[in-house]
């Protein structure tokens, strides 16, 4: 059926992903598509000056899903997205590895490409995910930057 509102999904997981087949999947739902806009996070080798030789990522089980959804309704409420996927990786993760892909399918690309930016910036400040990297100086939190705050800013209607 032509422009079918699907569920959000939302996974939390270990396992990396295909993104591929990912896309192909959320795709496959809708013959209306006419968009699919994605982003896929990665592990960096370098942030704040230090080599980071692993990233760890801790969250809440049930909670973090939870709060994902909220983001994915969020954006629906804003725009007519026809799907829409997060997968979130927790564990620890070596640099270039995946950590998070955000899919959204939408009639067309405005819509589409707004909203996944949308759902990327409230993951960032909004999901209670904590990221924890090993450096050669030892084991640091990681602290939420003044960007990514900045960023979800632009969506607060005045």
């Amino acid at each position: 059926m032509s422009g079918q509102v699907s569920s959000p999904q939302v996974r939390v997981q270990t396992a990396d992903f295909d993104l591929t087949a990912e896309l192909a999947q959320l795709r496959a739902a809708d013959a209306g598509v006419g968009a699919i806009v994605s982003f896929v996070g990665t592990v960096r080798d370098l942030n704040e000056g230090a080599t980071v030789a692993q990233m760890e990522l801790e969250h809440y089980p049930g909670m973090t899903e939870q709060a994902i959804s909220s983001i994915i309704d969020q954006a629906r409420a804003r725009w007519p997205i026809q799907g829409a996927l997060v997968i979130h990786r927790v564990g620890p993760l070596l640099p270039m590895e995946q950590i998070v892909l955000v899919a959204v399918t939408a009639a067309h690309r405005g819509e589409a490409f707004a909203a996944c930016e949308f759902i990327i910036d409230y993951l960032k400040t909004e999901a209670p995910f904590w990221k924890k990297e090993q450096t050669p100086d030892g084991a640091r939190w990681v602290d939420a930057r003044v960007s990514d705050d900045a960023a979800l800013n632009k969506w607060t209607v005045p």
